[in-house]
């Protein structure tokens, strides 16, 4: 039985596509200028700018008029509750490290989900104007090269894999031995991306994406996506990934489980 009706999954994806346009020059305004950042942790370096807090705000601002009976959680202004069964999840910048940096390897989050997870998502990156797109009406790319239908890669062994992380700490030293084995068996890893490398899963350009220590905002729009183009995401044990933890998006059900298995230290 489907989630929602066929009006409502087109109403909530033009929704998210507003909101990622929206943010788009919320976010420019402050890219590559020598924006300020705060940090949001006495024990560490967990940044926020002026352009995270104002591409919310207009986020925020649409679904005051589009949605205004869902509930909304944001990564920098909380939750906020509704009476739909349907809650917005929105990271206004993803890769906030790379933004300050002046790198184009961030980008906005957009999922909506209900009690079973993530509806439709997508991940937006501004700066090269492509947009990523998954819903029950599958899996789209648009940017400079066009539009098109997007698939994740064919399953494939390992030791064929190219796998991707944000940083090569990815967690606690547990965390980063599991890694360490996986990435010993893959034929390429690459670190760096953040949501992007979500994105290039999605596209088929890349097998797996393991990472640790992630929050609900950082995952269900990715997942939308690679959810969408054929792919998985789940916790590191198989579970329900949408509250983020550890998380481990591959290509097809072979790669996962020899990834998760070397996880585990099988």
């Amino acid at each position: 039985m489907p989630r929602l009706s066929s009006a409502l999954a087109a109403e909530l994806a033009g929704t998210a596509h507003a909101l990622a346009d929206a943010a788009r020059p919320e976010t420019m305004r402050h890219f590559r200028i020598g924006t300020a950042a705060y940090n949001k942790r006495a024990d560490g370096f967990d940044p926020v700018t002026e352009g995270d807090r104002a591409a919310e705000r207009a986020m925020r601002a649409v679904l005051a008029i589009r949605r205004p009976d869902d509930a909304i959680l944001g990564e920098e202004f909380g939750a906020s509750a509704g009476s739909t069964g349907l809650t917005w999840v929105l990271d206004p910048i993803d890769g906030t490290r790379a933004y300050l940096a002046g790198a184009p390897s961030w980008g906005v989050l957009v999922a909506v989900s209900d009690a079973d997870g993530p509806i439709l998502g997508l991940i937006d990156q501004p700066h090269i104007q492509e947009r990523f797109y998954g819903g029950p009406d599958g899996a789209r790319y648009t940017g400079p090269t066009g539009a098109r239908d997007i698939r994740v890669a064919p399953d494939r062994p390992l030791s064929d894999a190219i796998l991707m992380t944000t940083v090569p700490e990815v967690g606690t030293a547990a965390e980063r031995d599991a890694f360490a084995r996986v990435s010993a068996e893959v034929r390429l890893t690459r670190y760096g991306l953040d949501c992007y490398a979500y994105a290039l899963l999605a596209m088929g350009q890349v097998d797996l994406v393991i990472e640790a220590g992630l929050q609900p905002y950082d995952i269900q729009g990715p997942m939308a996506v690679i959810h969408a183009a054929g792919g998985i995401v789940t916790d590191w044990t198989g579970g329900p990934a949408r509250d983020g933890g550890r998380v481990i998006a591959a290509s097809g059900p072979a790669l996962h489980r020899a990834a998760m298995a070397h996880l585990a230290g099988e």
